[in-house]
């Protein structure tokens, strides 16, 4: 293997892991989704997509934010009635952030459009590459440095 996939794979990466693109990414997913559902929020719904109910603090380590950053963005959703605070079960004192069934609603109109919008700019590629990308890049994230 030449010495230079590993660069490439970082340039490439780190043009995807830029904030300004994920910015633009999670503005494109989240318009007309309602008012409190924007690229600001948009983590916060995601995040607890993906790991279920949390504290702000624990959230706040999964999507990199602060936790009061974390509090600011889910009173929005709270208001909007995409997210409610629950009592967490192993903790009387702690508060967990869960998504309601409308936030879980929102959440799947968001992944809808992403998946369309991978399909849309992989429709140019013969469909054998694009299920071997696919296959490829999660195996990546599975076993490569993410690990």
């Amino acid at each position: 293997m030449p010495n230079d996939v590993g660069h490439e794979i970082a340039d490439a990466l780190a043009a995807l892991l830029r904030r300004d693109t994920r910015t633009r990414l999670y503005r494109r997913l989240t318009e007309g989704l309602g008012e409190a559902v924007d690229e600001i929020t948009y983590p916060v719904l995601s995040g607890l997509a993906r790991t279920g109910p949390r504290s702000a603090a624990d959230l706040a380590g999964e999507i990199g934010l602060d936790r009061s950053g974390v509090t600011r963005r889910a009173t929005r959703l709270e208001d909007a009635g995409l997210l409610r605070r629950e009592p967490d079960p192993h903790d009387r004192r702690a508060t967990l952030l869960a998504l309601t069934e409308a936030g879980q609603r929102t959440v799947d109109a968001t992944r809808r459009r992403l998946a369309a919008h991978i399909e849309a700019s992989l429709a140019s590629w013969p469909p054998a590459e694009a299920r071997a990308f696919a296959h490829q890049l999660q195996r990546f994230v599975t076993d490569g440095p993410f690990t």
